[in-house]
């Protein structure tokens, strides 16, 4: 392999919607540290909510967002630099395709020593935190001895490797609806989470699937990856719908990815008494609700979901075996001189993922 270059481009975020791309130096490791040339890194929901000034990054007298920081946590790449002692720790060799998970945990807190490390209290995450946790959208990244690397084997194809973040967090989310055979399912959103989702639920062979949204394109993508019924709760009453096929009751289990507080208000009207009810999405805004619905008239199981902890090698896995398919998924690929441009297309909501490629 030639010789890496001292000086690498990556964006770098100031403040909302003061990103810029800059010629920085390049990462190079340190004991127990791999670095990786970076293939493609995923624009999520969440990096739109930042780079518009969501309060949830940017509020606040201390910020989570630490800034100038390189954003991007849906990343895939090939090593090209190993620490000292690194090569044994990961089991990773030079050239080998991987990722890693989205949380830098710090293994030192009660969740991080009982297993627990996507809850990490610390909880530094890959493109939010500048100099101990910059992201992937640059040329090269740097993985640290904490995280856990995964090697992806040739026969994940690019498309598909640029998806295993956000399907590893569809994995744990699909894990915490405990769907059982005779459930009807309602999944919310259709975007690359909830069609990930819609692919693995379908592999839970639930009663019934049926998902929502807002956009025909992705409602027929969700058709093609397994769901049993779609509903655009803007041209039909979806609520009537589900209850009516329940016998009045609703739906057994409720899986909330829009990131919308309609789409949680929806939810706990839609689904039945003592029902499941999990929550995945990233909020720009506040919700409220009627919470003795919760309780008194109800009794809901409600659930979080949150990353995708222990689930990069099933995603691997299923990929691998063909079972899990990014057919639909990548609608553009940009340079990262042109992340502006990606973002705007992100946007669209005909378009289910927009990658950057250095």
């Amino acid at each position: 392999m030639s010789e890496l270059p001292e000086k690498m481009k990556a964006v770098k975020a100031y403040a909302p919607e003061d990103y810029k791309v800059e010629e920085v130096d390049r990462p190079k490791a340190d004991p127990g540290e791999v670095i990786i040339k970076i293939s493609a890194c995923g624009i999520c929901g969440s990096d739109l909510k930042a780079y518009h000034g969501s309060d949830m990054f940017w509020g606040g007298d201390d910020p989570w967002l630490k800034s100038p920081v390189t954003p991007g946590h849906e990343f895939f790449g090939t090593v090209v630099e190993l620490g000292k002692g690194a090569a044994e720790m990961h089991k990773v060799e030079i050239g080998d395709r991987v990722t890693t998970d989205q949380i830098k945990p710090c293994g030192e807190c009660r969740f991080c020593k009982s297993g627990k490390y996507w809850m990490c209290e610390v909880h530094d995450m890959y493109g939010f935190q500048k100099d101990i946790a910059e992201g992937g959208w640059a040329e090269y990244m740097k993985i640290y001895p904490n995280s856990e690397i995964y090697k992806i084997p040739d026969s994940v194809t690019f498309e598909e490797a640029s998806l295993i973040e956000p399907m590893a967090c569809a994995v744990h989310t699909v894990q915490r609806a405990e769907i059982e055979f005779e459930d009807v399912v309602v999944l919310a959103g259709a975007g690359t989470l909830g069609l990930s989702m819609t692919q693995l639920i379908k592999m839970k062979t639930p009663k019934k699937l049926i998902v929502l949204d807002l956009n025909e394109k992705r409602l027929e993508l969700a058709k093609k990856h397994g769901a049993d019924m779609v509903i655009n709760p803007a041209k039909e009453d979806a609520i009537k719908i589900v209850k009516d096929l329940t016998d009045g009751y609703g739906c057994d289990v409720y899986i909330e990815a829009t990131g919308s507080p309609a789409g949680v208000k929806q939810g706990l009207e839609m689904v039945r008494k003592l029902g499941t009810f999990v929550e995945f999405s990233v909020f720009g805004e506040e919700t409220t609700t009627d919470w003795s619905v919760i309780g008194d008239r109800k009794e809901l199981d409600i659930r979080g979901s949150h990353l995708g902890p222990y689930t990069y090698p099933i995603v691997i896995d299923l990929l691998d075996r063909g079972l899990l398919s990014a057919e639909g998924y990548v609608a553009k690929t940009y340079h990262l001189e042109d992340f502006e441009e990606a973002l705007e297309e992100a946007h669209d909501k005909d378009n289910i993922k927009v990658l950057l490629k250095p």
